[in-house]
C-alpha cells in the first residue's frame, strides 16, 4: 500500500459537491497525459449535475496522500445480459505522474472493486489506450484480462444525431 511521507496509506474517499473543481483539474491532468486536451469540454455545472444532481450518472472517488489529492476514479453502473447482473464501467483511473508506482492506483481500483461487490456486481470493466504500457502492465499485474476480441465503438456528434433522427420512438430523442 502506498504511503505518504508520514507513513500513512492513501485515503480513498467519495467525492462530494465541494470536489467538482478539483475533479475538473484532475480531468485536465488526465487529458494532458493522454494528449486529449482538445476534447475536454466539461464545465463545473455539467459535472456537478452529472455526479450530484437529481439522477447522478456516475460516481467519483478521490485518493489523498496526507491531505493532498493525488488521483481519482470515475465510474458508473452497467448490466450484463448474459450474467443478469450488475457491474461497473471504470471511465477514468488517474494518478498524478509524481505519485505513480506507490500503490495509489491499486488502492483506487480496489475501492471501485469493493463497490462492485457491495452492490452485487460480478464484473468491473474499463478501456485503456493501446500505447499506455504503464497502465497495461499494471492491469495485467492485477489479473485483468484484455478483451482482444471486443472492439469499442462510439457514436458522437452528428453521427449520433443522425441515427437518433431515424427513430420512430420520439422518447429516444
Amino acid at each position: 500500500m502506498a504511503e505518504d511521507a508520514a507513513g500513512e496509506p492513501p485515503l480513498i474517499r467519495a467525492a462530494g459537491p465541494q470536489d467538482v473543481a478539483l475533479l475538473l483539474e484532475l480531468f485536465g491532468e488526465l487529458a494532458r497525459y493522454e494528449h486529449l486536451q482538445d476534447e475536454l469540454r466539461a464545465t463545473e455545472e455539467q459535472l456537478a449535475e452529472a455526479l450530484f444532481g437529481e439522477r447522478p450518472a456516475a460516481q467519483a472517488l478521490i485518493a489523498e496522500l496526507g491531505s493532498q489529492p493525488v488521483g481519482y476514479a470515475l465510474f458508473f453502473p452497467t448490466f450484463s445480459s448474459f450474467l443478469a447482473s450488475r457491474g461497473v464501467w471504470l471511465e477514468d483511473l488517474f494518478v498524478l505522474p509524481s505519485q505513480r508506482g506507490a500503490g495509489v492506483g491499486r488502492a483506487l481500483l480496489a475501492a471501485v472493486a469493493a463497490h462492485v461487490r457491495e452492490h452485487g456486481g460480478e464484473r468491473l470493466e474499463w478501456a485503456a489506450l493501446d500505447w499506455n504500457e504503464l497502465a497495461l502492465g499494471f492491469y495485467r499485474g492485477l489479473g485483468a484480462r484484455t478483451m482482444n476480441e471486443w472492439l469499442t465503438h462510439r457514436l458522437h456528434g452528428d453521427a449520433l444525431s443522425n441515427l437518433a433522427g431515424e427513430s420512430s420512438d420520439r422518447r429516444a430523442r
